[in-house]
């Protein structure tokens, strides 16, 4: 009997967000997985779970996902990945892909999930704590309230567009990939005439070098960084 894969959602960064559902998983699993762009290059997902999962004589498996610019390299890499996925279910081996947040927040684990079940494989899909979930807590922010409306976008110069129309048509605004532009979304803001201060800087949240705060354009933030922003809240 072919193994099932599970896409596991291990929560922000702090190891007891890790939901108890995942945790019973992870104990259960043979193989515990977890994305790579780079061969070696270890796993924060991984980091989270080893505390509360013992991952002693398990098979743990990093799974290559090219972030090459060329989409015949991703799509090759994606498919040599689920090809090494299919040869461990085959054995009948039940594999934990773990991944940060919640799977279905920009995880590379939903581009895979789809394919392995039609080709007749079961999946599953386990939902972990997004970070500006847990952040919004930390900082005391309710990210909706009455009939707000809530955006999330991916932040690059190549979307831009994506955040004006954001800002332009919510209340509340949260930015992910945002620790390299921070200054961008700071002018954003001030072409709008939204004060900085609406805005709440949620970094490495759970990790070294955590940073919950009130936005500086010239500070330097750690590469998991998110902006909260709340276009009807000023802060004192």
């Amino acid at each position: 009997m072919a193994g099932k894969l599970y896409g596991i959602g291990v929560g922000p960064g702090e190891p007891g967000l890790l939901t108890i559902k995942a945790k019973e998983i992870l104990d259960g699993c043979e193989v515990i997985g977890y994305p790579v762009k780079k061969l070696g290059e270890g796993s924060v997902a991984l980091d989270i779970i080893e505390p509360s999962v013992d991952v002693s004589g398990k098979e743990i498996v990093e799974f290559l996902f090219s972030m090459d610019p060329d989409d015949s390299v991703r799509e090759k890499c994606r498919a040599e990945a689920m090809a090494q996925m299919c040869q461990l279910l085959d054995k009948g081996k039940d594999i934990a892909m773990v991944t940060l947040g919640d799977v279905g927040v920009y995880s590379t684990y939903m581009y895979i999930n789809d394919e392995i079940r039609a080709r007749g494989y079961e999946t599953e899909v386990i939902p972990g704590i997004p970070s500006f979930c847990h952040g919004a807590a930390l900082a005391g922010l309710p990210l909706m309230i009455g009939n707000e409306g809530l955006a999330v976008v991916p932040v690059a110069k190549e979307n831009s567009k994506l955040l004006a129309t954001a800002l332009d048509s919510f209340d509340n605004v949260v930015v992910m990939k945002a620790f390299k532009s921070v200054p961008m979304i700071a002018s954003m803001m001030e072409e709008r005439e939204i004060p900085l201060v609406n805005a709440t800087v949620i970094s490495n949240v759970g990790m070294e070098g955590q940073y919950i705060g009130p936005m500086v354009a010239d500070r330097e933030y750690g590469y998991f960084t998110t902006v909260i922003i709340k276009k009807k809240v000023s802060k004192e």
